[in-house]
């Protein structure tokens, strides 16, 4: 049994209708001296992330990166935005993080979920 990351995401394909399932996606923290990264996932058939980000997450300012490109170009369709970049900040370390992704080839919207 595997246990759900402290941040966790969900990609909807709006134009599809259906979840945006193999979209890879990265996970990285502001560090003061750059951008680390730590961990890279593949959403599930689903299209949901929920445990690929690790156990623990400390305060601090995240970023996700999706590969719409990658994603749109399995379906040989065009897509404007070759990928999708949110950065977010986490303070409270004891709380769930989930970070969606409406999407579409020519747009995206995002929010905080839960």
């Amino acid at each position: 049994m595997s246990t759900k990351s402290p941040i966790t995401t969900h990609i909807l394909d709006l134009g599809g209708g259906c979840p945006a399932a193999g979209v890879a996606i990265t996970l990285e923290r502001q560090t003061d001296s750059g951008w680390q990264t730590l961990a890279q996932a593949t959403t599930d058939a689903d299209g949901r992330v929920l445990n690929g980000f690790g156990s623990e997450a400390p305060a601090g300012v995240y970023r996700l990166t999706f590969d719409t490109d990658g994603y749109y170009a399995q379906q040989r369709l065009e897509c404007f935005y070759p990928a999708v970049t949110i950065a977010f900040k986490l303070t409270d370390t004891t709380a769930h993080y989930h970070v969606p992704l409406l999407l579409n080839q020519w747009g995206y919207s995002t929010y905080r979920g839960s």
